[in-house]
């Protein structure tokens, strides 16, 4: 049953930010079923799949306390990658990267990196929202999403990473240090 108010709990402003990022979230599924027959790494695929059905119910949740105002009949759960969390630091030759000239052309890289930048994108919109949502509730499930994103991005990144699609530059060890060591804490 929607509550009566949830058609006035909600400003204007919110209205429009959660629209965009709900059809925002409806562009990431659709751009992730259409590039899934495209995958060829089993791993990707893996990545791909859950992160697809975890975005499915992220997206039904957020609907459902967006349309009602009140709390979900299902939390906003938190991602779990399955995989480790080691980066591999330097650079290493690589192929120019230059605009695909035909859809044959379409690969692992260019799919994992399709994905990042949705997931990078999600994180962004959502935090816009969250910040001005009013409704308690709505503004809760879109801050307990912020993570997800998060995450996912994170676990792309690091399948890139291990691919060598996302390579890590790293600084000269002083220099490394200096930035380190730029700031000290406060006093109390």
């Amino acid at each position: 049953m929607q509550n009566p108010q949830a058609q006035t709990n909600h400003g204007g402003h919110e209205l429009f930010d959660v629209h965009e990022v709900l059809s925002g979230t409806v562009g990431t599924l659709n751009q992730y079923m259409l590039l899934r027959q495209h995958v060829q790494d089993p791993v990707l695929l893996d990545i791909l799949d859950r992160q697809y059905t975890f975005i499915q119910e992220e997206y039904n949740t957020t609907v459902e306390s967006f349309r009602t105002g009140e709390d979900p009949s299902k939390p906003t759960g938190s991602y779990q990658m399955t995989q480790d969390n080691n980066f591999t630091y330097g650079l290493h030759p690589s192929q120019p990267k230059k605009p695909m000239q035909s859809t044959a052309e379409i690969n692992d890289e260019f799919i994992s990196g399709c994905m990042l930048g949705a997931m990078k994108s999600g994180a962004s919109g959502k935090t816009m929202a969250a910040i001005e949502t009013t409704n308690p509730v709505v503004r809760r499930v879109l801050a307990d999403s912020i993570p997800n994103c998060i995450e996912m991005a994170y676990e792309l990144s690091l399948y890139q990473n291990k691919k060598g699609y996302y390579q890590v530059a790293q600084l000269a060890p002083q220099d490394m240090q200096q930035i380190l060591n730029s700031y000290s804490p406060v006093q109390k």
